[in-house]
């Protein structure tokens, strides 16, 4: 592979000996990975099931790799059901570096297309808030699926700039994940095309983007709160450097061990604008070193000795009254076995979401979701939603078809095709169907005369 002469000259300067190591992993294949979604499937369960050949990512606890020149995964039942996400080995390493529990408030900055909002979202297990952000409404919109696809309801997805969020969610969260825009260097083995890309917009026109977002997210993090940033890049510019500039402007950010692999390389401080020994906790991820692309994280947690100054964060408020179940939804809902508090209903049109705990006043922020959609209201009719049927588990619904994957039916369902579902005894007449895959739902049917009408998302079918 011809790479650029400048970009050589630096990588020989920051690797010396190692590069021509550097240099001959070009010849090798790039690596494909899946990480198993732990909302909806455990590690072992899903070894047990898994119909293609894996194998495990050492120091991603939920990753795998499988053999992309081989295998389609996405074209299999089980991801259209939510259990896994494809996703490059090293890009997997920031979201299961970054310690977030149930309850948490986190916001993924920079979120599309959606893999590390996906692993966020899981490991909140339906409690506290995940907001999930991108700039460009276009890639928000594929996030958007992705995260309903993992069966995530309690999100706001957000397309935004930074300091538009900041004026809503000062000191507000406990976790943040930046992974910046970046040069895309490490990816250049995974992607020729990002060597063209480099070439039209390099290292320094991305710093100074990185600058502006890595400084609002400083300040939408509670005192107390961890803070990952990441990039895909070998540049210092983007990197060392960009941890030492919110060091120096917000000196309460200290630098946090991250859990170490063996293939990990140390931050560089000389890398920085003045040494930083502390830089040396940040990590570098080589593809010479490791079975994956290139990477660079910094884990930092916020002090308490220069707090800003904190706001009330007002929870999102509605105009007019409560909405009221109507007897449409009161009705469907007696065959859902979850606990639902009718205040954090909200109707929007005919639209009924249900909002998540804790969501600031989001007004004047440009948002595609605000809480789990649970379904249109029409006329005296209530339609249950596509991201509704993915956060439901099989026992929580008292109306499905339970088939293989290995079922034709499967493949004709997701395609969109009326099935003959005669043979299964609890497809009542006229009920809301939830049609799963080995016990793991995929969205919904109307059943009727031994026939299931279709209901899957068009926009979600196979071709």
């Amino acid at each position: 592979m011809n790479l650029p002469a400048l970009f050589e000259e630096k990588m020989r300067g920051l690797l010396g000996e190692e590069m021509d190591a550097y240099l001959a992993c070009y010849e090798e294949p790039r690596y494909y990975g899946l990480r198993v979604n732990t909302s909806k499937i455990s590690v072992e369960e899903f070894c047990r099931i898994c119909p293609f050949e894996i194998s495990p990512i050492p120091w991603i606890d939920n990753g795998f790799y499988y053999d992309g020149e081989k295998l389609s995964p996405a074209k299999h039942p089980y991801y259209f059901a939510g259990l896994y996400y494809l996703q490059e080995p090293s890009a997997m390493t920031p979201a299961s570096r970054l310690p977030v529990t149930p309850g948490d408030k986190v916001l993924d900055l920079c979120a599309a297309p959606g893999g590390k909002a996906t692993e966020l979202g899981a490991r909140l297990k339906g409690e506290g808030l995940l907001v999930a952000n991108d700039i460009s409404s276009s890639r928000a919109k594929g996030l958007l699926k992705n995260i309903e696809v993992f069966g995530i309801g309690n999100v706001a997805v957000l397309c935004e700039e930074p300091g538009k969020i900041e004026s809503c969610f000062l000191e507000f969260f406990d976790k943040i994940l930046i992974d910046a825009p970046c040069s895309g260097e490490g990816m250049f083995r995974k992607d020729r095309k990002m060597v063209k890309a480099w070439e039209e917009h390099g290292p320094e026109y991305f710093s100074n983007i990185q600058k502006s977002i890595i400084l609002k997210a400083a300040r939408m993090l509670k005192p107390g709160g961890m803070l990952l940033y990441s990039t895909c890049t070998f540049d210092s510019r983007e990197n060392e450097q960009m941890i030492k500039i919110l060091r120096d402007e917000y000196p309460e950010f200290r630098i946090l061990d991250i859990k170490p692999y063996e293939g990990f390389c140390p931050g560089i401080p000389e890398m920085a604008s003045s040494p930083d020994e502390e830089l040396k906790k940040t990590v570098r991820i080589f593809p010479h070193k490791m079975k994956g692309e290139g990477h660079y994280l910094a884990l930092l947690q916020k002090g308490e000795e220069i707090p800003l100054k904190s706001m009330d964060v007002p929870i999102k408020s509605r105009s007019g009254p409560a909405y009221k179940p109507s007897e449409a939804v009161k009705q469907f809902f007696k065959d859902v076995s979850w606990k639902l508090d009718s205040a954090r209903f909200h109707l929007r049109g005919e639209w009924l979401y249900y909002l998540p705990e804790g969501l600031p006043d989001v007004r004047g922020i440009r948002f595609l979701r605000t809480g789990l959609l649970l379904g249109e209201l029409k006329k005296n009719r209530f339609e249950p939603s596509q991201a509704l049927a993915m956060c439901l588990k099989k026992e929580d619904y008292a109306h499905c078809i339970d088939l293989p994957a290995e079922d034709p039916r499967i493949l004709r369902y997701l395609k969109g095709e009326t099935l003959d579902v005669e043979d299964l005894a609890d497809s009542e007449d006229k009920s809301w169907q939830l049609v799963c895959v080995d016990g793991f739902p995929l969205g919904w049917g109307k059943s009727a005369r031994g026939l299931l009408k279709n209901k899957y998302l068009p926009g979600w079918r196979l071709c």
